[in-house]
């Protein structure tokens, strides 16, 4: 079990750091579309679009990775007024009730839309990569999938906690 867990951590890790790198390419659109616009009086339609997806990209793709770190925004008022088997518990409750139910009709779905938006090749008026619209739409499925993941992984370590009373290690 541990090696599992371990596995999902690693990705979740590896998906976040490299994800990460895609604020660059959005920093350089900016700075690009900035100069044209400004210095050379030549604004262009693409740069926007692009910026919006690579920084969409970006943000979705952090989502399990923030999971992994717990860096996600919590309403904790009432969250840590429990010791820590009965956090694990009320975390057990809510992936179970809502986690898990949201993201596989959240994946469910948008693999529909991403295969469908393949099947006919959709495009934007303005995007400069012909495939940018369906690759868009298949981001929102991996997310989802990575989220899924993450939270199994979230998911087994408190189980084990309400069950053992002990923590399974994060590796």
């Amino acid at each position: 079990m541990q090696a599992i867990l371990k596995t999902i951590d690693g990705i979740s890790e590896w998906t976040g750091r490299c994800a990460n790198w895609l604020v660059l390419i959005v920093t350089a659109l900016i700075v690009f579309e900035v100069i044209s616009r400004r210095f050379f009086g030549h604004p262009h339609i693409w740069t926007h679009e692009m910026i919006v997806f690579f920084y969409a990209a970006h943000s979705m793709l952090l989502g399990a990775f923030t999971l992994l770190h717990r860096g996600h925004v919590a309403v904790d008022i009432v969250y840590l007024r429990f010791s820590p088997r009965g956090q694990a518990i009320l975390d057990v409750l809510a992936y179970s009730m809502f986690f898990f139910p949201f993201l596989i009709i959240l994946m469910l779905v948008s693999m529909d839309f991403a295969k469908t938006s393949w099947a006919i090749q959709e495009v934007t008026p303005g995007a400069m990569l012909p495939y940018i619209v369906p690759l868009m739409k298949t981001i929102v499925s991996v997310t989802a999938l990575l989220l899924i993941l993450q939270g199994l992984a979230n998911f087994t370590r408190n189980i084990y906690f309400v069950v053992k009373g002990e923590p399974l290690a994060k590796v």
